[in-house]
């Protein structure tokens, strides 16, 4: 039976399976930040004696951590994998792994099966971070591609305040039983959805890619897409890529420089590190409200705010939402640095200005939330060429790991030794210096076509003479 979706929509677009495909691919992502977010309820647990056995500090500095060398080697097996298997299947395959890891933490009566459970959800993260973003930029339309390319950062907050709510309420072992429950959703659901026509065009299948574009689109006439795809990709194709690529082609060695930029950004704000301490962060604060319903109302927070800003990110730019958020970020966390300064070395009596914090973190999540969080992942998926661009996201998962390793061990070290102040001090600062780069450096993406995209970063034009345009 020949498909004509479309003119059942009586020649309206539909985009339903792009949607559906975004929301699917993103089941798993929900599971492996509720890995992120299970320290901040957990680890206090673990230390205090309160479970089956107990953990020392050190200990559980590296249980936090050890989720990021997980991370790792999923993104360079991901980022060589693609080539051959394709990102359905390893979106599919990241099922398996995700369900061990919440098997081992129901069943753990040792830290040894910790460990092991949080390395496997790194593992999985790896792959999501390196599949999922290349997958959603590829098979949305230019004009929605940066509303489905931000359901990731969203739906990371999903995984984190789900699992702030259960952490106030449940025992960890019943958690690692539900937590199983979303691996399996993962497996049911994108079982059903189509591969990208770009991986397609990449093994010379075209009329796979083509019945692809045709259930993506809705529609049965899908001919030019489907030439300018694989004209794109025969350009790219005419130099055999290497990772070499990513530095010594213009286009590549520009959209390396700055995803490495935003991702450093990202990172050296400080939201992984409130991330993982949330409640500890809160707890030190001594605010009347108490560490757990902080901690629900700081994600609930940063859930709301995320979701605006992938509602906006279409119509306002990339480049707004990143300058405002990075420069906002900066001065909440200088006020919140101020705080723990005056309350730790100047011995000054603040008790009924206890709610400082809380609304300093508010502050944050929210600025932070509408352009950091999840700006940076939507155009990694937009700027590096289709040939290179498993290795590159890739990288960046290497890069995402180490940075997060970097800074959480920095802040345990900081804080223990001289003084909350101290490390959010220099996020401040970081922030600052961020909203210099992004200024000079980081150009407009907003409704321009992958291909397009290319071009302009071959053409090396000036962020500047972007932002007089904007200007203008």
């Amino acid at each position: 039976m020949k498909f004509n979706i479309s003119s059942l929509m009586a020649g309206k677009k539909c985009r339903l399976l792009q949607y559906m495909a975004g929301i699917g691919a993103n089941i798993g992502v929900i599971s492996t930040y509720m890995h992120y977010g299970w320290t901040s309820p957990y680890i206090p647990v673990l230390q205090s004696g309160n479970y089956t056995f107990e953990i020392t500090s050190d200990e559980a500095s590296w249980l936090t951590v050890v989720i990021l060398a997980g991370a790792i080697l999923g993104a360079i097996v991901s980022s060589f994998a693609v080539k051959f298997l394709g990102q359905k299947f390893l979106i599919v395959f990241s099922s398996l792994p995700l369900f061990i890891s919440w098997i081992s933490i129901a069943v753990a009566r040792s830290i040894v099966l910790l460990f092991i459970g949080r390395f496997l959800a790194g593992f999985a993260d790896g792959l999501f971070f390196t599949i999922v973003p290349m997958y959603l930029s590829e098979i949305a339309d230019p004009d929605i591609r940066g509303i489905l390319s931000s359901l990731f950062p969203v739906f990371s907050v999903v995984g984190l305040l789900l699992m702030s709510i259960l952490g106030a309420y449940l025992p960890i072992d019943t958690v690692g039983y539900i937590g199983t429950l979303l691996p399996i959703l993962l497996f049911l659901t994108f079982s059903w959805m189509p591969e990208s026509p770009y991986y397609f065009v990449s093994k010379g299948e075209i009329e796979d890619a083509r019945r692809s574009l045709q259930k993506l689109r809705a529609k049965d006439d899908v001919n030019e897409e489907l030439e300018r795809i694989s004209e794109g990709m025969r350009q790219q194709n005419d130099n055999k890529s290497s990772a070499f690529d990513l530095v010594l082609v213009k286009s590549n060695r520009r959209a390396l420089i700055i995803t490495l930029g935003l991702r450093g950004i990202q990172q050296l704000s400080g939201a992984p590190v409130i991330i993982f301490y949330c409640e500890t962060i809160f707890q030190e604060s001594g605010g009347a409200i108490s560490s757990e319903v902080a901690a629900m109302i700081y994600f609930s927070v940063q859930l709301l705010s995320a979701a605006i800003s992938s509602y906006i990110v279409d119509t306002t730019g990339r480049r707004p939402l990143l300058i405002l958020s990075t420069f906002g970020a900066s001065l909440a966390l200088f006020v919140l640095a101020s705080y723990f300064y005056m309350k730790i070395n100047i011995g000054v009596d603040i008790t009924q200005f206890s709610y400082v914090p809380v609304i300093a973190l508010l502050c944050f999540v929210i600025v932070y939330s509408i352009g950091l969080q999840n700006i940076p992942l939507v155009m990694m998926g937009e700027i590096f060429a289709t040939n290179v661009k498993a290795t590159a996201l890739g990288l960046m998962d290497i890069y995402y790991g180490i940075l997060v390793t970097l800074t959480s061990k920095f802040f345990h070290w900081t804080n223990e030794e001289y003084g909350m102040h101290v490390p959010f001090l220099i996020f401040a600062s970081c922030c600052l210096i961020g909203v210099i780069f992004i200024v000079l450096c980081v150009p407009e993406t907003k409704g321009k076509s992958l291909e397009e995209i290319q071009i302009q970063l071959r053409d090396g034009k000036p962020v500047a003479k972007e932002l007089d345009m904007e200007l203008s």
